[in-house]
């Protein structure tokens, strides 16, 4: 990462800007008007505009239905890939992370609006080189079939347990972290020994139009391609051997429905409602630090972001004036480079909307940056804490994915349990305590998708744990060996040996086979 020009442009990324070579429409553009042309006939067209228009789509949907027969294909003819051609895979993976940083960092930028490059490089861009090269370490011994135990009746055989590439898998991302929960799965999927199918959030199509470049010039088709402009309701209609979608709930389960069509088993990575709590022995200076860091990077848009916020009652005031300290020295500026724009003119009306309607509800709304204002232009909402919000207030009722915290307050730790347990299982949950018998307590009353003791959202980074939701915040989990495994199927193998007892459990049957059983019976304790 030395040497990175943050004001640059470099020549790949002007080109991809400029768009396709001979003003060609990009498929995105196509896709943009896809759903109202199969309802209806666009006001003000010509009918041969509108032919024009379905032909794109169709060499669309064409294109994703081609790609998919050929990576089927070539699975078919190569199903088990070595452990040379994995590494190699991963390697090239690799390759177009560190060569293109200055690229991957401008084109999220150019998503965004605006986004820090020095978080689109340590949260996105490190994070995924990192998972890369722990897991082309570790593929060696992962790819290693288990020895199993074998039941006395069969002691003569030998069990082993053979992990098998699935075969064509898909992957939807989205546009919060578009590299790294595009990559991360990746990663796990190629490992597996398996192909990739890619479709991105319409909103990374900078970055989209960069990787299908990147990908298309290292790997062949048949083994990863990014399709731009697909919708994810017509993607995951395909019959992937296995899908992968990361995003919101209800659209989780619009995919989850197109998937059941053809039993395409899913991993889901959904989000929810991350709680956080401070317990009155943790020093709440530096829980707020922490907290606010996890809370504001990315303008809170983040599906791992504290959502909301629980600390003594005694303790509120300290923490306020903490995040009243902390957060003008982070951001003094929120219109500057360092503060992340909200992503879209919706995204950034639905969290003005929020935040007055706790208002009008009657919490209190605190600004932790003095002098910042709304940003209409640059799409820039300061930070805010909401004190006193309640349970009919927007805020505490849906996913906020912005940069506003509620805090509430408690007596004691089974009112926060109790408040936890009774809403949707979230995908993290973050404990702030050096007491052992209340992080057990805590630990062990609740359920959620990951932990992170004494930090925020810390556990999602650990390549050696499994990152995934429980319930309404997803289903399955990747990185690490888990996700080797969910790109996988791991394949049961019983070898019978050339002298086998079985024969004596043959038909026709007699009393001895009665006698067989019940000295079995008697003999397995």
């Amino acid at each position: 990462m030395v040497g990175l020009r943050c004001g640059a442009i470099s020549p790949a990324y002007r080109r991809l800007r400029q768009g396709r070579p001979g003003g060609e429409q990009p498929l995105a553009s196509a896709y943009a008007e896809r759903r109202e042309s199969r309802r209806r006939d666009v006001p003000g067209e010509e009918p041969m505009a509108q032919t024009a228009q379905l032909r794109r789509i169709e060499t669309a949907d064409n294109e994703a239905q081609r790609i998919f027969k050929l990576q089927r294909q070539a699975y078919l003819r190569h199903p088990y890939p070595s452990l040379a051609e994995r590494r190699e895979n991963l390697s090239k993976l690799d390759r177009i992370l560190v060569q293109n940083t200055d690229a991957i960092a401008e084109a999220i930028n150019a998503d965004f609006g605006h986004r820090a490059m020095e978080e689109s490089l340590m949260l996105e861009l490190f994070t995924c080189v990192d998972g890369i090269r722990h897991t082309r370490r570790k593929l060696a011994k992962w790819m290693r079939p288990q020895r199993r135990h074998v039941s006395v009746l069969f002691a003569t055989g030998s069990n082993r347990l053979v992990p098998q590439p699935k075969g064509v898998v898909g992957i939807v991302s989205p546009w919060n972290y578009p590299l790294f929960l595009t990559v991360s799965p990746l990663t796990s999927i190629l490992a597996a020994g398996n192909r990739a199918m890619i479709k991105m959030a319409s909103n990374s199509q900078h970055l989209c139009r960069l990787l299908a470049e990147r990908f298309q010039a290292e790997f062949p088709e048949d083994t990863v391609a990014v399709l731009p402009g697909v919708p994810a309701q017509d993607f995951s209609t395909l019959p992937f051997d296995h899908l992968i979608f990361t995003g919101s709930a209800d659209a989780g389960r619009t995919v989850m429905r197109s998937a059941a069509e053809n039993l395409t088993p899913v991993t889901l990575e959904l989000g929810g409602k991350s709680p956080t709590i401070v317990c009155d022995d943790f020093d709440v200076e530096e829980a707020a630090s922490r907290i606010l860091y996890a809370k504001f990077v990315n303008a809170g848009q983040t599906c791992l972001a504290p959502d909301y916020l629980f600390v003594p009652e005694g303790k509120r005031d300290a923490f306020v004036e903490a995040a009243r300290r902390i957060l003008p020295q982070r951001y003094p500026d929120t219109n500057a480079r360092s503060y992340t724009s909200v992503i879209d003119e919706k995204s950034y009306r639905r969290l003005r909307a929020t935040l007055e309607d706790a208002r009008q509800k009657g919490a209190t709304v605190v600004p932790l940056v003095p002098g910042a204002a709304f940003n209409d232009t640059l799409r820039k909402i300061p930070p805010h804490l909401v004190l006193d919000p309640t349970d009919d207030m927007t805020i505490l009722r849906e996913e906020i994915f912005g940069p506003l915290l509620p805090v509430k307050t408690y007596r004691d730790l089974d009112e926060v349990i109790a408040y936890v347990n009774a809403r949707d299982r979230p995908l993290g949950f973050y404990i702030f305590t050096n007491d052992a018998a209340r992080e057990e307590k805590l630990l062990y009353g609740t359920i959620s998708g990951g932990v992170t003791i004494n930090n925020c959202m810390l556990h999602v980074a650990q390549h050696d744990l499994p990152f995934g939701g429980v319930g309404s915040s997803g289903i399955g989990q990747y990185h690490g060996w888990e996700g080797f495994t969910e790109f996988s199927k791991m394949r049961p193998v019983f070898k019978n040996p050339r002298l086998s007892l079985l024969h004596f459990f043959y038909p026709p049957y007699k009393p001895r086979h009665r006698r067989l059983v019940d000295l079995l019976i008697r003999f397995k304790r």
